[in-house]
């Protein structure tokens, strides 16, 4: 897929990794719809984009009917739909056992929600209206991606719910891929470190810089536009299909 030619939906679109990727296809000649919860922070992005080649819909990824509206929506917006970035999520972090009792199932189940029902109900949307497309090169419709982490790996003590709900997001990404191969759209799933988002800018210096030693080489954190570069590599690789790529500096992450 040429990225001039990409009409993509990029979900977590006004802020952190995704504006990081719909910054980096616009540049390169793509159209973005952002799908968002926060309006505010979704015109602002819109408007440093480009009104002409991004467009913001309000978006819960966890609701079913208001995504597939929104992506038939966002289809006649751009003139097309053949890529779905997912980066909406969720930290969810807490002890299952914590000072002040068990965690809330409501905490493990909004994490679980956002994070992987979100990715999972975003991505079937995109790939009803995708198998429309015609078909490109090597029969090519479509491309999904979508972000996991390392933690689905080495999840830490406080991240059982952020770790279970993207491992879930790995665990989809081979069988999904195997299911959309008859339609041409690939599925391919990133799964980030440590990397210097809005999360990070009020962290103590102390426990900035801590984090950045931890990782052997390069010794910092990952920066947004190494994600979109990555995204956009998968985007035009069309060998690239049913798998998951770290991103990560060679970071391991301890127990806690």
């Amino acid at each position: 897929m040429q990225l001039d030619t990409v009409r993509a939906v990029v979900t977590g679109g006004a802020s952190g990794l995704g504006f990081a990727v719909a910054q980096y296809l616009v540049a390169n000649g793509g159209q973005v719809a952002l799908f968002d919860v926060n309006a505010e922070r979704g015109a602002t992005a819109v408007a440093e984009l480009g009104a002409g080649r991004a467009h913001f819909f309000r978006t819960d990824v966890a609701d079913e009917g208001a995504v597939a509206a929104n992506m038939q929506a966002a289809r006649a917006a751009m003139g097309g739909l053949n890529a779905v970035i997912n980066c909406a999520g969720i930290l969810g972090s807490g002890r299952v056992l914590g000072k002040e009792g068990p965690m809330p199932l409501d905490t493990f189940s909004r994490t679980v929600m956002v994070n992987l029902v979100g990715s999972f109900n975003v991505a079937k949307a995109a790939a009803a209206l995708m198998q429309e497309n015609g078909p490109g090169e090597d029969g090519e419709r479509g491309v999904i991606v979508n972000t996991a982490s390392v933690a689905a790996f080495e999840g830490q003590i406080g991240q059982a719910a952020y770790a279970a709900s993207k491992g879930g997001v790995i665990g989809m990404t081979l069988p999904m891929a195997r299911e959309f191969a008859r339609i041409g759209v690939r599925v391919m799933t990133i799964a980030p470190g440590v990397f210097h988002t809005p999360m990070v800018d009020g962290m103590p210096e102390a426990v900035y810089q801590s984090l950045c030693a931890q990782v052997p080489y390069p010794s910092r954190l990952g920066r947004p536009e190494e994600f979109a570069e990555t995204v956009g590599f998968i985007l035009r690789t069309r060998y690239l299909n049913g798998e998951t790529i770290r991103i990560d500096g060679a970071i391991r992450m301890q127990p806690k």
